[in-house]
């Protein structure tokens, strides 16, 4: 089996990249605003700025880890362009759901929904090329 360097996964990242530099940013002017340092002060604007940043730092990675996995072990092209665009706009969907609330929303449950059928569908994709079926 030959391994190849993940480069359809790149794009993805890279827009990925992108939307966790603008959430950082989004934290740090509310920090700045509100003169909090540490925690969220008691402000929901700046606990919602927080949660956005924290929830894509904990999804994003994994995603597009298991996304290039998959890619480098050979699975097909559009699968791996279907994985994602699926998980940028599960991310983006989710930024957008927690940063206008920490209440239940329709841009946080479709977030978290895409994500996790990302996170399964890349790992079935890891484990189907790993027996030859791509």
């Amino acid at each position: 089996m030959t391994a190849i360097i993940p480069t359809l996964v790149a794009p993805y990242a890279a827009v990925l990249g992108i939307l966790g530099a603008m959430l950082t940013i989004n934290v740090i002017l509310n920090r700045v605003r509100t003169k909090v340092d540490e925690g969220a002060g008691g402000d929901p604007r700046l606990a919602q700025a927080i949660r956005a940043h924290g929830n894509f730092a904990e999804q994003a990675p994994l995603g597009l880890i298991v996304i290039a996995f998959a890619e480098s072990l050979g699975s097909r092209t559009w699968v791996v362009h279907l994985l994602g665009a699926a998980l940028v706009a599960g991310r983006l969907a989710s930024a957008y759901g927690l940063s206008r609330t920490l209440a239940q929303s329709p841009g946080r449950q479709f977030g978290a929904s895409v994500n996790a059928l990302v996170l399964i569908a890349a790992s079935l994709a890891i484990l189907l090329a790993l027996y030859g079926v791509k």
